[in-house]
């Protein structure tokens, strides 16, 4: 019996060994040189900002997938089709199918057109009149992917502000059907921290006033509104209309004859089947937002400061008043394409996502966002990791997807389409690693080695894990942990959050140098981007070769 228990012991400590020695040669695979080298060339001048869509980016594409190829990671992306020549066919060649290292998909750049109308209607007993306003002098419009044209009534909703714990509704008595929604900006008691509602509706994080507006949109599109109306009282919004600019323009790295054009200035769009999310959002001048409610007993400011501590919604028709508006379009089609690779593993059909986005902001008016953090540096950290699973040696227990995501700058749209695709083709997605800005330090950050990382809370382990190998292998990382029911906001891993796939995803710092040109190499804290590179490849490792990460707090259902 002694004998057996030695040989069992020894048995354990063997196979512990080699799972080790597997690590080992994965962590020896991520090497400073091999990140500053693909570090250095992506956020190049010669990829020119990778602006989705353009010549720079469809290099930065190629150069990703070479090294997918190079580190022996399968192609996982679009099926295609070899074309022999007549010649060859003649020879016995047959057309041949693989699959590329290329996910293709198209999107809708889009841009309000020349033309945009906006009228307030006025009605009385026997009599109608029109007040017709001008364009960037009295409005301006996100015109949604197509133009559109119509005349509706007017119903006042308040802030569009919902929630559902503290009981307000601002659209709960109100019927938007075919109507034309005014609404203001905030929430009750935004502009007032000593009133009831600042305290209670404030929301937190980073997006999430973007957040919280997105949201309002999408209540008033599913309640049936045909177009909004924003109003800010307080606010004239015509100065960012003008057009005379004093010399010289001063911008943060720049003095010229204009500002730079901006990467903001198109939108982007998924072409879809349905026309779908096309309200015309349109931003008003005070006398246009006073022409809205003349006559009416709607007074904006009287109602902010009552709301803010009564918290009773005033959403009402605005009687006799209506809006004729015109809104047209210039879109074109643009092609886009994630890179998609995959280490197959012994559970050939369940999938651990590792990703990043390598687009960032392009090139305009000759100055390049080069987006050395935003986000090469996490375009690197996928293709390190796929480096250091081949250098194990061994075929993990779940497939391994590496995607470099593209379209993520204009709204998250390569990972949005890869999560459907997967929806439609049955894939088993268990997991997504998420790297998103892992190379700089915040102002605070002294000892240069702070880090957050937020996961799915119901999936505790990943936390767990994640101590367990920054204290076993003495990583120097500082990592705020941040569980979230629904991880959200603008990185990847929100669609597969969505979608109720778990995630964790890293971020290092939030800097002056974000969206700016000045997002260069020189500012790069190397020793953290290879640290939180070390860490994702085990934590992914382990959850690659275990199920303990999948138990979570979450009770099932019963039957």
């Amino acid at each position: 019996m002694k004998k057996t228990a030695v040989i069992i012991i020894l048995l354990f400590v063997s196979a512990f060994s080699f799972a080790q020695n597997e690590a080992e040669k994965g962590l020896e695979a991520i090497t400073m040189e091999s990140i500053k080298g693909q570090l250095g060339f992506l956020a190049s001048d010669w990829t020119e900002g990778r602006a989705v869509g353009t010549k720079g980016a469809y290099m930065a594409a190629d150069y990703i997938a070479s090294l997918m190829q190079l580190y022996g990671v399968e192609p996982f992306g679009d099926v295609e089709y070899s074309r022999p020549s007549r010649r060859q066919m003649m020879a016995g060649a047959r057309p041949e199918v693989s699959k590329s290292y290329y996910q293709s998909f198209s999107l809708l750049q889009y841009e309000p057109g020349e033309e945009q109308k906006f009228s307030v209607v006025s009605s009385r007993p026997g009599s109608e009149s029109a007040v017709d306003f001008v364009y960037q002098s009295d409005f301006s419009v996100n015109t949604g992917t197509v133009g559109q044209s119509a005349q509706a009534g007017l119903v006042f909703a308040g802030y569009a502000f919902t929630d559902e714990d503290e009981g307000y509704d601002d659209l709960a008595k109100i019927d938007l059907n075919g109507k034309i929604a005014v609404v203001l900006r905030g929430y009750p008691g935004h502009q007032d921290s000593s009133s009831v509602g600042f305290e209670k509706f404030t929301p937190e994080g980073r997006w999430a006033v973007y957040r919280l507006e997105r949201d309002k949109m999408s209540r008033l599109a599913d309640a049936g509104a045909i177009a909004v109306i924003q109003i800010m009282p307080g606010v004239d919004p015509s100065g960012s209309w003008s057009k005379n600019q004093i010399y010289p323009v001063k911008g943060a790295y720049y003095e010229a004859d204009e500002p730079l054009s901006s990467y903001y200035n198109t939108r982007m769009a998924m072409p879809g089947k349905e026309l779908g999310g096309n309200i015309p959002t349109f931003t008003v001048t005070p006398r246009v937002a006073n022409s809205i409610i003349s006559g009416t007993d709607i007074d904006f400011e009287a109602f902010e400061k009552a709301v803010a501590d009564d918290l009773k919604p005033q959403s009402q028709v605005l009687s006799g008043k209506s809006v004729a508006f015109k809104t047209t379009v210039n879109s074109e089609i643009v092609k886009a394409r994630n890179v998609v690779g995959m280490i197959e593993g012994e559970k050939k059909d369940e999938f651990i996502v590792v990703g990043g986005h390598y687009d960032h902001l392009g090139k305009h008016d000759g100055w390049i966002w080069n987006g050395a953090d935003d986000n090469a540096s996490g375009t690197v950290g996928v293709l390190s990791i796929a480096k250091a699973f081949k250098a194990t040696g061994k075929k993990p227990e779940r497939s391994i997807i590496f995607a470099a995501w593209t379209g993520e700058e204009k709204g998250l749209y390569g990972s949005r389409y890869f999560v459907q695709e997967a929806k439609d083709n049955d894939m088993n997605v268990v997991l997504n690693l998420n790297y998103d800005m892992i190379a700089r330090d915040t102002e605070q950050d002294s000892a240069k080695n702070m880090a957050r990382m937020v996961y799915t809370e119901a999936n505790y382990n990943i936390e767990e894990a994640t101590k367990k190998y920054v204290d076993e292998y003495d990583i120097n990382l500082d990592l705020t942990y941040s569980p979230s029911e629904k991880p959200g906001g603008g990185s990847d891993h929100a669609p597969f959050a969505d979608a109720d796939i778990p995630v964790f995803y890293y971020m290092a710092a939030m800097h002056p140098d974000y969206h700016q040109p000045s997002d260069e190499l020189d500012k790069v804290n190397w020793d953290k981007m290879l640290n939180i590179i070390k860490i994702g490849f085990l934590s992914t490792w382990e959850f690659a070769n275990s199920d303990d990460w999948t138990r979570t707090k979450v009770e099932p259902e019963e039957d």
